[in-house]
């Protein structure tokens, strides 16, 4: 990882992509999320927001995933540069 400050998925926008640096998730949600692609050095695309802001779409390893806020909360990485990540 390079120094960009770490962010939470709640500070992404839509479209932008972040490289996956930790979760903070516990039992059978991380368990799920580690399943599903969830892992340090994963990409996360921010798909939409629902129309009242909460759950919010993502993308990890051609799966989709509607995530909450208080899951969105605990789950950090960095934002992807456009030109190369």
């Amino acid at each position: 990882m390079s120094s960009s400050p770490l962010v939470s998925l709640m500070d992404a926008a839509t479209g932008q992509r972040i490289r996956l640096a930790s979760i903070q998730v516990q039992g059978v949600l991380r368990r799920r999320l580690l399943d599903l692609g969830f892992v340090p050095g994963a990409v996360i695309e921010v798909l939409q927001a629902s129309p009242l802001g909460d759950p919010v779409a993502y993308r990890v390893n051609n799966t989709t995933i509607a995530l909450r806020r208080e899951e969105r909360e605990r789950i950090f990485g960095e934002i992807c540069k456009e030109d190369g990540e």
